[in-house]
């Protein structure tokens, strides 16, 4: 068990964000790990076939363990609600090279982290890294920018919708009764009382945020773990968004479809997918219509009452009404 002190000054700095680069630093403990019939199974299918040669996985997978310690330069932290993969990235390269020597030392030494069949060639590719940390940041850099475009690109704008329909209900959670409603309901590893906020884990600790505040982070690949960082300059925790098991779903109705019928079939289409909240470019992108098309199709949606709309920084985020998903269910067989 973990446990975050918060003060009265951290209770003010609770925030969120996402993170396309710890989404992709997360995935590595999946691909390594996940299950042929949990809930990333579809993804881990894709990914192996996706996969190039040129991937350095055995770069990547000895800095990213399955369990046990995850090095903090590994996660910047975001300074912005939802920055690019490439802003994050630029913040990896920016590490202080001795900061990233002395985690992949401790790393190297770590019993949980380092056990599991081929434990001397990872330690051989950290003793390299260590060796010259400057050179071997800039390696990890560019092994995971290829990792991402092959792995994650091509499935990030749907799980970034994701990621904003969480965030989207932890503010309303935050809004309707506080840390404490926000903290109970965030993953059944979470508990908080009174000024604590406890986390399963495999170790005991006690760490007081110091005035840091805390930054959480919805991540689709920390399932079924919550990640918790400690290290300065900003507290984190990473947790599991809400329906991940629709992040997998994509039920475009058919042309011939009744409700295509009555809607048209753009309409229809347009309706099945929002299943999560999306943008009208990814839904223009997704449906392969031009953007305009697709906006006049919302909008005529958004009178009947069938779709509704948020704004969510600079983007307005169409979701199904409860009409909407009515409409969707009783076409389903």
């Amino acid at each position: 068990m973990i446990r975050l002190r918060f003060g009265v000054e951290d209770l003010s700095q609770v925030r969120f964000a996402v993170s396309p680069l710890w989404e992709a630093v997360a995935s590595l403990r999946t691909l390594t790990t996940g299950s042929p019939t949990g809930p990333h199974a579809p993804w881990l299918a894709q990914v192996r076939c996706r996969r190039s040669d040129h991937d350095d996985l055995s770069l990547l997978t000895a800095v990213v363990r399955p369990t046990g310690y995850l090095p903090d330069f590994l996660l910047p932290i975001p300074t912005r609600r939802a920055p690019t993969f490439d802003t994050g990235l630029e913040s990896l390269a920016a590490t202080d090279p001795r900061l990233v020597a002395t985690e992949l030392a401790h790393l190297a030494q770590h019993p949980i982290a380092m056990r599991g069949p081929g434990v001397i060639h990872r330690r051989s590719v950290l003793e390299d890294l260590i060796a010259d940390p400057r050179s071997g940041l800039a390696r990890i850099v560019a092994a995971l920018e290829r990792y991402w475009r092959v792995s994650i690109a091509p499935d990030w704008p749907r799980m970034l919708a994701l990621l904003q329909a969480d965030l989207a209900h932890r503010l309303r959670e935050l809004a309707a009764g506080g840390v404490r409603q926000l903290f109970r309901t965030l993953h059944p590893a979470v508990s908080f009382d009174r000024d604590t906020l406890s986390v399963v884990k495999y170790y005991d600790g006690t760490a007081d945020l110091r005035q840091h505040g805390l930054l959480l982070v919805p991540c689709v690949f920390a399932w079924p773990d919550v990640i918790v960082r400690t290290a300065d300059p900003q507290p984190a925790v990473n947790y599991s968004p809400r329906g991940l098991g629709r992040l997998q779903e994509a039920r475009p109705a058919p042309p011939d479809s009744a409700l295509a019928g009555v809607l048209g079939v753009s309409r229809a289409a347009i309706l099945a997918q929002l299943d999560l909240p999306m943008s009208t470019s990814l839904l223009a992108s997704r449906l392969g219509l031009a953007a305009p098309t697709v906006s006049a199709h919302l909008k005529a949606l958004r009178r009947a009452g069938i779709v509704a709309s948020h704004r969510d920084g600079h983007s307005v985020l169409y979701h199904r009404t409860s009409l909407g998903d009515e409409l969707i269910a009783a076409r389903r067989p």
